[in-house]
């Protein structure tokens, strides 16, 4: 089981995350491109940071939102949509290339990622963007107990999804994130997260707020490395995933 988390999100002189704390102890490195966060300097910096760790690099695209963080959904046209994804995605493979590496994937960000999950058009969309970039290009989606319709589309541009769930966040019996305005959506208890992430890894379920068992087949988890506590439960997630494989 992979782990993942979104870097390089510092702009300038404001810093945010503790990617060199983090980089150590993840497989995926979610790399923003600019226009939720980030700037050329800081991609090429978090670029050459994953390569020393030997970390895998993926597109970390948004609307065009630095002031909402990419969080804030803004209404495109489905060609706005493929330009959008491939422009920022070729703007870090072409600084990727500079420190001989590259993009393996993409995983959208924020209010994107929300739209794309749940409107089909706009998953197209996405899933169209990502096939028209060179080379075979993955797309980090939210794992869900129902995956049919999008792994069609996915096969019929011939598109790999790498599919995610998430370390501290609680899921619903059906299967999908609750969503943050209720209580218990985000976990915080370190033993709680743990046992989610290894019940994921080993069983390939994960219990629902109603203590449901859902059958969630997933390739990589997503972790947050914002503060010193995050980035000891990431190293402490680390270890117990390479204690039972």
């Amino acid at each position: 089981m992979k782990l993942n988390c979104d870097m390089g999100e510092s702009f300038g002189s404001w810093v945010m995350g503790k990617d060199d704390a983090v980089m150590p102890w993840i497989d995926m490195a979610n790399v923003a491109c600019g226009f939720h966060a980030s700037d050329p300097d800081t991609m090429a910096k978090t670029v050459r940071l994953a390569s020393q760790h030997g970390v895998v690099i993926g597109a970390h695209p948004s609307y065009d939102d630095k002031v909402g963080f990419g969080r804030r959904s803004i209404p495109h046209t489905l060609n706005q949509i493929k330009h959008l994804v491939a422009y920022q995605a070729g703007a870090l493979d072409a600084i990727c290339h500079q420190y001989q590496t590259h993009i393996s994937y993409i995983k959208p960000h924020g209010a994107l990622y929300n739209d794309m999950m749940s409107n089909v058009k706009m998953y197209e969309a996405v899933v169209g963007a990502v096939a028209s970039l060179p080379g075979n290009q993955g797309l980090m989606l939210l794992a869900s107990s129902d995956m049919t319709d999008y792994s069609k589309i996915a096969e019929s541009y011939g598109v790999n999804l790498i599919r995610e769930a998430f370390a501290d966040r609680a899921y619903t019996s059906g299967g999908s994130l609750l969503p943050r305005n209720r209580n218990g959506a985000v976990l915080k208890d370190n033993e709680a997260i743990e046992r989610q992430v290894l019940q994921l890894a080993k069983e390939g379920t994960v219990t629902s707020i109603d203590g449901e068992e859902i059958k969630l087949d997933v390739d990589t988890i997503c972790v947050h490395g914002d503060n010193e506590s995050s980035i000891a439960m990431i190293e402490q997630l680390k270890k117990a995933l390479d204690n039972q494989s």
